[in-house]
C-alpha cells in the first residue's frame, strides 16, 4: 500500500508515524503542507505535533493549508484518513470529522501512557483487534478533551462511530479513566463512511516492543488485510 504523510511546521511526530509505516511495509511518501497535489495514496496520515505553535488554536491553521484541499478530496473519494492528535484536531478544523476538541479538562498539558478499550473492531483500521480489546498507548496533548453536540453523540453511537474509549488497565470506562475530560470517554471517532479516523492517543508510539509495546501496531496492519 501506498501512504502519504503530511508535513506542517511545528508537527513533530511525522518521523515516528514514518518509520511505523516503513514498518509495516507501506510505500510512503512525506508531503509537505504548500503542496498542491498529493501522490497517489491508499491511506493519508496527519501526524501529531503542534502545527504552526498552535496559533489561535489548534489546527486552526493547518486546516487552511494548500495540500488541505487535496486532503478533502482524496477523503471524499474514499481514501483512507488517519488523524493522530493534532492531526485529528486538524480533521475537525477541516470539518472531515464532526465535533472539537477543547482544552483538557485539568487546563495542563498531559503526557503519559493511557489505556483505551476497543469499540468497534469491524472497521478498515481495526479489524486485527478483538472488541473491547485494551490497549496501552501514549498521550500528548493540551487540547484532549472531545466535545460534540446531542445530535452527532447519538449519530456516533448509534452508527458505530467511536472507535476507541479511556478506560482503566481492566477496561473499565468510567470518569477516573478520562485523562482529558473527553465527552463519555471517546478517544477516537470514524466518519460515517468509516474511512477516516481521528484519534487523539499516539499508535506510532508503541509498535517496538524493545523501546514501548507493539499495541499500535494493528493501527497501521489492519491496513494491509
Amino acid at each position: 500500500m501506498k501512504s502519504s504523510v503530511i508535513v506542517f511546521p511545528g508537527s513533530n511526530c511525522d518521523r515516528d508515524v514514518a518509520v511505523a509505516l516503513k514498518k509495516m511495509q507501506f510505500n510512503n511518501q512525506m508531503v509537505w503542507h504548500k503542496e498542491t497535489s498529493l501522490p497517489k495514496s491508499d491511506l493519508i496520515v496527519i501526524p501529531g505535533g503542534f502545527s504552526y505553535g498552535d496559533y489561535l488554536r489548534s489546527g486552526a491553521i493547518a486546516g487552511k493549508s494548500l495540500i488541505i484541499d487535496e486532503v478533502i478530496k482524496a477523503a471524499n473519494s474514499g481514501c483512507f484518513v488517519l488523524g493522530i492528535c493534532n492531526g485529528f484536531q486538524i480533521l475537525t478544523e477541516t470539518g472531515l470529522l464532526r465535533g472539537t476538541l477543547l482544552r483538557n479538562e485539568s487546563l495542563k498539558f498531559i503526557n503519559k501512557d493511557i489505556n483505551i478499550k476497543v469499540i468497534n473492531n469491524k472497521t478498515k483500521f481495526s479489524s486485527k483487534y478483538k472488541l473491547n480489546q485494551v490497549l496501552k498507548l501514549n498521550i500528548a496533548h493540551n487540547e484532549g478533551n472531545y466535545f460534540t453536540d446531542k445530535n452527532h453523540l447519538d449519530e456516533l453511537k448509534n452508527e458505530n462511530l467511536i472507535a476507541f474509549k479511556y478506560c482503566d488497565k481492566n477496561g473499565n470506562i468510567s470518569v477516573k479513566s478520562n485523562p482529558n475530560g473527553a465527552l463519555e470517554n471517546i478517544a477516537g471517532i470514524y466518519n460515517s463512511k468509516k474511512n477516516i479516523l481521528g484519534m487523539m492517543p499516539h499508535p506510532e508510539r508503541m509498535v517496538d516492543s524493545i523501546i514501548s509495546n507493539t499495541d499500535g501496531v494493528n493501527i497501521f496492519s489492519s491496513l494491509m488485510v
